[in-house]
């Protein structure tokens, strides 16, 4: 495989990653409205909280996101820049990378990250394995005489 199309499938595996982070997010916000019990579940929602708050803190450390430098790096090996790069990969590149100064976008991810720590309160995860415990009869209720 070349590395033009190695970096094309860098920029697609980096937006599938965004579009992991920003969909797992908005199901948690319905799945939790909507009474989903699997978007409670401890391992998704761990791993969506890693992956989320991944990228806040690289931008506030100044770190290039490792897949943006496999990609520029395989660009330059394979002697392209992006406007020669696949109509993919030119697509998915424009639309993972916006043309805002850094500390905007530093902003804009720690934003982000704060909303979904916020889920992580108002929808909490099962962090116990077992069975989610369904409270009990209401007060008065013809199963408590």
């Amino acid at each position: 495989m070349s590395a033009s199309h190695l970096a094309d499938l860098v920029v697609v595996v980096h937006f599938l990653y965004v579009l992991g982070v920003v969909c797992g997010f908005l199901l948690i916000l319905v799945g939790g409205l909507r009474g989903w019990r699997w978007v409670r579940n401890r391992v998704f929602r761990a791993l969506h909280l890693l992956a989320t708050l991944v990228v806040p803190l690289q931008a506030l450390w100044e770190h290039e996101c490792p897949l943006t430098t496999w990609e520029r790096d395989l660009r330059y090996e394979a002697g392209e820049g992006i406007s020669e790069a696949s109509f993919v990969g030119r697509l998915l590149h424009e639309w993972l990378f916006v043309d805002l100064p850094m500390d905007s976008l530093t902003w804009i991810y720690v934003g982000f990250g704060l909303l979904v720590v916020a889920a992580t309160w108002f929808v909490p995860p099962q962090w116990r394995a077992g069975r989610v415990e369904r409270p009990g009869p209401a007060a008065g209720s013809p199963e408590e005489r």
